[in-house]
């Protein structure tokens, strides 16, 4: 197709991305075929009446991505696929915790093809990512933050956002500003691991409260306020980690007015919030005053973005983060804005999260079946199980002794507990790049181990 002319949309990106990216679209499409001839450069210049190191630069562009191959004295041709992926690095591909609770991992070929789409973007924008940039986020990027977090009822005004490098670290910032070393801060009594890193780091005491099936007491709550006066509440309301307990709507509303009542800075830390197709209201909404709501991006878009969206209580409360954050981690990396920015406008990012809710829905039934007599608590959204021990089994410790070297996430009781003895538990991770296949396979061996005979003491 010696003849082929882009169809150029003008879109505002450089003329040379806009023609590899127009060539890149119609090889997906199956307009183009491997092995077809593109046309000289000379010639495709002039028929679109630009410049010749225009063209140049647009096929050495196109070279890069793996799109084409030039032989001297033959012209330019359509390489073949194989040569599209020959950029893979093994080293990357292996390079996975599966201790982590990470959501499973996309594989439909043209979701993959949109994603790609928005690394052509941040590559044709990179040398001005690579510059120092406001710490929380542009306009525009706050504006894809605010669209992103309407899906969980939050509508707060652009100042009061923040597009922050990771929940992680936003809540160290937070915590930073909000208790002194010495201070007390509230959370579950099993929780988010990393909580407890953080307050451990700031030298914070952690006091963990009761909780039941519908998440903590507001009782206990009351009597931690009143006993330990706390600077804190930090708390996981949705697809709790690592119980999967989502809060209800009433015992959110009871938890809200204590909140209100006593004036609690809080920690809405809304991971998983968005995956549930019908999540109950974040605790934000009902004590928008005191709650510090973070949406991170790590469970329902890929935790190597290292990104969240974080809802301040006040306009001077997101200045005051946007400090602490410049002394924590300078600022959110802008690739990491730009391509997550991207994917919201053009609606890569939903189905990103559409297809992790459907896919862990579909493990958690096949965890549901396989472990079918045990004792464990899930969801059919969340990414892990908790799994209680058997009555008068060696325990949790000899469990991960015998799950050693398989390919299962899974991590003892110990790890979320925030003060006092462990339960007899532990987390089984279902996600990450594992097939339904392979996790399957590694759950039966789970119960098989847990239904051995030498299992028992």
């Amino acid at each position: 197709m010696a003849d082929w002319i882009p169809d150029l949309k003008r879109g505002g990106k450089p003329l040379y991305v806009e023609i590899a990216e127009t060539l890149e679209s119609d090889v997906r499409l199956g307009r183009l075929k491997a092995g077809t001839r593109l046309p000289p450069q000379r010639h495709l210049a002039k028929r679109l009446g630009i410049d010749f190191t225009t063209v140049s630069r647009a096929y050495a562009e196109a070279r890069q991505r793996g799109l084409i191959d030039s032989h001297v004295g033959r012209g330019t041709f359509v390489a073949p696929p194989a040569n599209r992926s020959d950029r893979i690095d093994p080293d990357r591909v292996g390079a996975e915790d599966p201790t982590m609770n990470m959501p499973p991992e996309p594989t439909d070929p043209a979701l993959l093809a949109k994603m790609r789409e928005g690394l052509d973007y941040v590559g044709a924008n990179l040398i001005s990512l690579l510059r120092y940039q406001s710490p929380t986020g542009s306009e525009r990027d706050k504006i894809a933050a605010s669209s992103w977090l309407s899906m969980r009822g939050m509508v707060p005004k652009l100042e009061r956002i923040a597009v922050t490098p990771s929940a992680h670290a936003t809540m160290t910032a937070i915590m930073s500003l909000t208790a002194e070393p010495g201070d007390t801060v509230l959370c579950e009594a099993i929780t988010y691991p990393g909580f407890r890193g953080i307050a451990k780091l700031l030298r914070l005491n952690v006091v963990g409260l009761d909780m039941d099936e519908a998440g903590i007491v507001p009782e206990a709550l009351e009597a931690a306020i009143a006993l330990h006066r706390p600077k804190m509440l930090y708390l996981n309301p949705t697809l709790q980690n690592p119980t999967t307990i989502t809060m209800p709507i009433a015992r959110r509303l009871a938890v809200a007015e204590i909140i209100n009542e006593y004036r609690l800075a809080t920690i809405e830390d809304d991971a998983y919030g968005f995956i549930p197709p019908k999540a109950p209201a974040p605790l934000a909404v009902s004590a928008p005053d005191y709650v510090w709501h973070i949406g991170g991006l790590a469970k329902c878009i890929g935790a190597g973005l290292r990104l969240a969206y974080t809802v301040a209580p006040s306009a001077r409360d997101a200045f005051a983060l946007s400090q602490a954050l410049r002394a924590v981690s300078g600022m959110a990396s802008p690739i990491s804005i730009a391509m997550a920015t991207h994917w919201i406008e053009d609606g890569t990012a939903d189905q990103i999260r559409r297809f992790i809710r459907s896919e862990s829905a579909a493990r958690q039934t096949i965890a549901a079946e396989i472990l079918q007599g045990f004792d464990f608590a899930s969801d059919p959204h969340a990414f892990n199980i908790w799994l209680r021990m058997p009555e008068h089994s060696e325990g949790r410790a000899q469990l991960m002794g015998r799950l050693s070297r398989r390919h299962l996430g899974v991590i003892p009781s110990d790890a979320f507990t925030a003060a006092g003895p462990a339960q007899e538990a532990v987390r089984i991770c279902l996600g990450g790049s594992i097939s339904r296949e392979d996790l399957g396979s590694e759950l039966r061996f789970l119960a098989n181990a847990l239904a051995a005979e030498d299992w028992f003491a």
